[in-house]
């Protein structure tokens, strides 16, 4: 399996786990503040941001582009966080699942474009594709699953 592969089936892995973890919450259970004051469905916004912005990157590098644009500036992580949730906000939890999974489609096609040589290691340290996919993609994935089953089981749900 080429490093591609692998990091494509580890990002489809971690989003399938990442659903059946919220999977069943009811709009009053995704909008329950746990985390720091968030809830369920503002970790989904927020990933859902997140994703939204590696589209745009992603097809950047496919263009041979630098992926952030001049004057972009990401530097503040939790602003971000803040932003991509409070998007969210008004709209109901199963309409931030269809949204996210319309978005994940297009953030698997965006990084399904970019050549396999992107994929990888160079000087023992991972390609960028293989950063963002990993930071925004799986990684991503596999903390906030681990979060929201342990709110689940702490809250009996």
């Amino acid at each position: 399996m080429s490093d591609k592969e692998t990091v494509l089936k580890n990002v489809e892995t971690e989003y399938e786990n990442l659903q059946e973890a919220v999977k069943g919450l009811d709009d009053r259970q995704m909008a329950e503040a746990w985390l720091d004051g968030w809830s369920v469905k503002d970790i989904l916004g927020h990933v859902l941001g997140w994703e939204r912005q590696m589209i745009t990157f992603l097809e950047r590098m496919a263009r041979g582009e630098r992926p952030v644009p001049e004057g972009v500036d990401y530097s503040d992580p939790d602003a971000w966080n803040a932003k991509f949730a409070l998007q969210f906000a008004p709209i109901g939890g199963a309409t931030v699942l269809a949204t996210w999974k319309q978005a994940h489609m297009n953030f698997v096609r965006a990084a399904n474009a970019l050549p396999d040589d992107r994929f990888g290691e160079k000087d023992g340290k991972p390609k960028t594709a293989n950063r963002m996919l990993a930071d925004n993609g799986y990684e991503h994935y596999r903390e906030h699953t681990a979060q929201i089953l342990e709110w689940r089981k702490s809250a009996g749900i």
